[in-house]
């Protein structure tokens, strides 16, 4: 069972590109930039030119809060955009169903399994573990501290491949 905030705040149309940008703790104007390079487009409805709005699934907010966090963690933008179309490839629609072990600009996907996945060949640095499942807490917290829903007391998770 998904919450209203899982389905989108406001219903089942989604979030709004501000919105959006407010949950994950980014600007608007990086929200527009990752969406306008095709680093991440929203799900729902995309931008059609002059007045139309963007409109991101809980999903989408994933994978907005996982790339503010590889930032976050020291990673150049365009290693990011490598780290993340590997993701993609790798892992089957859920991104926080794994870890990723980072050193400098290098990431390497731990899979639930046990496999390694060099994500990025190069870079050299401290390893820092981003747990990706925090991912998701983070991210329904952040939406219930700013549009708590009247008489629900907590947000439950998605159901697999949702």
């Amino acid at each position: 069972m998904t919450t209203r905030a899982q389905r989108g705040g406001s219903g089942p149309d989604g979030f709004s590109g501000a919105r959006a940008a407010e949950i994950v703790g980014i600007s608007y104007r990086q929200l527009d930039y990752w969406a306008r390079t095709d680093l991440v487009r929203p799900s729902l409805v995309d931008a059609n030119g002059s007045g139309t709005r963007r409109r991101y699934s809980y999903t989408d907010l994933l994978e907005l809060r996982v790339i503010k966090s590889l930032l976050d963690a020291g990673i150049k933008l365009e290693n990011v955009r490598e780290i993340f179309a590997n993701l993609r490839e790798h892992l089957d629609g859920d991104i926080t169903s794994a870890n990723l072990v980072i050193e400098g600009a290098t990431a390497v996907l731990i899979q639930s399994d046990g496999e390694l996945i060099d994500l990025v060949k190069r870079g050299q640095g401290v390893l820092n573990v981003l747990p990706l499942a925090g991912v998701r807490q983070e991210m329904d917290a952040r939406i219930r501290e700013l549009h708590p829903e009247p008489g629900t007391a907590t947000v439950t998770r998605l159901a697999a491949g949702s």
